[in-house]
């Protein structure tokens, strides 16, 4: 039987020694090449999220000067920027600077960003203000404290982190993790199931493979890194908007797909074997889409005949999608969802004699998970240039 097993083997690693050979080759090629990318995006107010004209985005630690100035639209185009990590810095009169590093430039997917500036305060002299409380205007919701922004990148740079925002947040002051196996995170000792999931402005449910009733955590998460926006960590004295939520808070955002060309997406990793496409839907007006499929890596290679020395594999499978959709006259509207399945069976007739300590003999266990989240919103502005604006959220959950 060994000598059965390596021939096996041998034939295995045989029939993919052409394309390992390939694979190496054209990392060598694309290494050996120089390339240019587009980076791109649209400069908004933070707080009101309307578009800023006129705003100077500059490439930094450049060799020669490299700019562009946003439109009426808000939008810019830096064309021509050498692959690798990149940083740019973006002013606008009335608006604080802002500095983005660490974008990756790679070759074969543009750069889209989405810049926010916050309004500049100008320290003059003494001013006495004096005005009477109106109790029947509500409190303003704004976050101060206690909270940490990060972006998708930062969930493949931290140790352990495996493109997980739980893992990656557990690296953060006061915030730790209960074990390997599972990403509930315990922050300032209040117990996980004290953390509040939110996507896209609405409340959702724990967003993990193979989750327990009542966890916010598990071993596999059905986040994307590679759709996730800039999104926000809470940690405490959270705004009413949250609910009594004790623990944390993950205020997560999906990013907008390409609205000018289409790009695919293709990666394998510990995570899974994943496909993604995103592109335009109306180049004219602007629209776009985004979606990503996962599929469990172990399950795949199970079902090439690939063995790892275990009976019984996780099976999980995940989609996430996005859709954007401007509008001359009723603003943009956005559509979103995202869900997953996931089983393992541990069954009597395929266990071996030294697989015994999983379950009883003559015990077949099936656990089985499944979630799913959707929604849509609609950003109007009332009046053209107002800092005002309404967000209407439709929410439906299964």
């Amino acid at each position: 039987m060994e000598k059965n097993n390596s021939f096996s083997y041998f034939c295995i690693v045989k029939k993919l020694f052409p394309l390992i050979t390939l694979f190496i080759l054209l990392i060598k090629c694309a290494s050996a090449q120089t390339f240019t990318q587009t980076i791109r995006g649209k400069v908004i107010d933070v707080d009101s999220k309307s578009t800023i004209v006129g705003a100077n985005i500059i490439l930094l630690n450049s060799d020669t000067l490299m700019g562009a100035v946003s439109d009426v639209d808000g939008n810019f185009r830096l064309e021509k920027i050498p692959g690798g990590r990149r940083a740019i810095k973006i002013t606008s009169i009335g608006y604080e600077d802002a500095m983005m590093s660490n974008i990756i430039v790679t070759s074969g997917k543009e750069v889209v960003l989405t810049v926010e500036l916050r309004e500049k305060v100008y320290t003059t002299g003494a001013l006495e203000v004096v005005a009477e409380t109106d109790k029947t205007k509500a409190n303003n919701d704004l976050v101060t404290v206690s909270s940490r922004n990060f972006q998708a990148e930062e969930t493949g740079r931290y140790a352990g982190s495996r493109g997980d925002p739980s893992k990656m947040v557990a690296n953060y002051a006061g915030v730790s993790s209960g074990n390997d196996a599972r990403n509930d995170i315990i922050v300032r000792g209040n117990s996980p199931l004290g953390v509040l999931w939110r996507l896209e402005g609405v409340d959702i449910p724990n967003p993990n493979h193979f989750s327990a009733q009542g966890a916010t955590g598990g071993p596999i998460s059905m986040l994307n890194n590679n759709l996730l926006g800039n999104s926000d960590f809470l940690t405490g004295a959270f705004p009413a908007e949250y609910g009594n939520k004790t623990a944390a808070v993950f205020d997560l955002k999906l990013r907008n797909g390409n609205n000018e060309k289409s790009e695919f997406t293709g990666q394998l990793g510990i995570n899974g074997v994943e496909i993604g496409a995103e592109g335009p839907i109306s180049k004219k007006d602007g629209s776009s889409y985004l979606v990503n499929y996962r599929y469990s890596s172990l399950q795949l290679f199970n079902e090439l005949g690939i063995r790892f020395g275990v009976s019984a594999s996780p099976q999980y499978q995940d989609v996430c999608y996005k859709v954007n959709i401007p509008t001359r006259k009723t603003g943009v509207f956005t559509f979103w969802g995202i869900g997953g399945i996931s089983e393992l069976s541990l069954l009597d007739s395929d266990l071996k004699s030294s697989d015994w300590s999983y379950i009883k003999k003559g015990e077949d266990l099936y656990f089985k998970t499944s979630m799913g989240a959707a929604g849509v919103s609609n950003l109007y502005f009332l009046i053209r240039n107002c800092l005002g604006n309404y967000r209407y959220l439709f929410r439906g959950l299964t």
